[in-house]
């Protein structure tokens, strides 16, 4: 595997520091921005990063979740990927906001969620341009996995990763509880 990734996944997450103390329209509540010393993350493991095809669904249902307002939202369910995490066969469900978006969100919950990362889950966000392989199949990395606004500050409504997108095994990669 190439170091390349890793290295694109520590860039990413200083980044996300930087604009998290630095920048106005930080998630970050302001009178916390000075003592913000970044975001706390599982060490990068290659264990949690897959090259995956996605089994698109012939007919796209709406998936109606909930949010961490108590509002709901809707998403198209577009397919899902099947893979193996901690010994144990796992499913998640890709979703598209807009049919003609190229982007995929997965959301999740796994086993940590609530002891190590954020209570109501985590998201991925796969962007076509940059996740995909000339192959066409899809890179599902958990260590881009990241917590919603609303884990920074109750200003934010997000949306709840549904339960047919959780999993009963620890993903121990991607950024951990806030605080």
């Amino acid at each position: 595997m190439s170091t390349d990734w890793r290295a694109s996944v520590r860039t990413r997450r200083e980044e996300k520091d930087e604009y998290f103390r630095s920048y106005p329209h930080s998630p970050i509540p302001e009178d916390e921005r000075d003592s913000f010393d970044g975001l706390s993350y599982y060490p990068v493991d290659g264990t949690y990063r897959f090259e995956l095809q996605l089994d698109e669904h012939d007919g796209r249902e709406t998936v109606t979740v909930g949010t961490s307002t108590g509002g709901e939202s809707d998403y198209l369910r577009w397919g899902e990927f099947r893979f193996e995490v901690g010994g144990e066969e796992a499913t998640l469900r890709a979703y598209k906001g807009d049919p003609d978006d190229d982007r995929l969100w997965v959301p999740f919950r796994d086993s940590t969620s609530g002891e190590e990362t954020y209570g109501a889950g985590r998201y991925l966000d796969l962007e076509a341009d940059t996740h995909r392989t000339d192959d066409g199949t899809w890179i599902l990395d958990f260590n881009e996995a990241y917590n919603p606004t609303c884990a920074y500050s109750e200003r934010y409504e997000c949306p709840l990763p549904p339960t047919e997108n959780w999993l009963d095994v620890p993903v121990e990669a991607g950024e951990r509880t806030y605080r």
